[in-house]
């Protein structure tokens, strides 16, 4: 489940993104995913938007290599 998770944010944080996702550029950010985001309503598109605004509103409590892949996908 939290593969799959992983795997729709990084789809919905690529969709602000002009150039091609590389996965292993994301990696710093799923362990946070998987702490602060709510995957109890499902895999909606309005879920994984709300899991990115999470991370960015938790930018804090993330790490400094998340919060860089955040500001470049423009969630930050």
């Amino acid at each position: 489940m939290t593969k799959t998770l992983f795997g729709v944010l990084v789809f919905g944080l690529s969709v602000t993104a002009a150039n091609a996702i590389d996965m292993k550029e994301l990696a710093p950010c799923r362990p946070a995913a998987a702490r602060l985001c709510d995957r109890s309503g499902g895999m909606t598109w309005s879920n994984l938007l709300r899991c990115g605004a999470t991370l960015a509103a938790n930018s804090s409590r993330v790490g400094s290599r998340c919060r860089v892949v955040l500001k470049r996908y423009g969630q930050l």
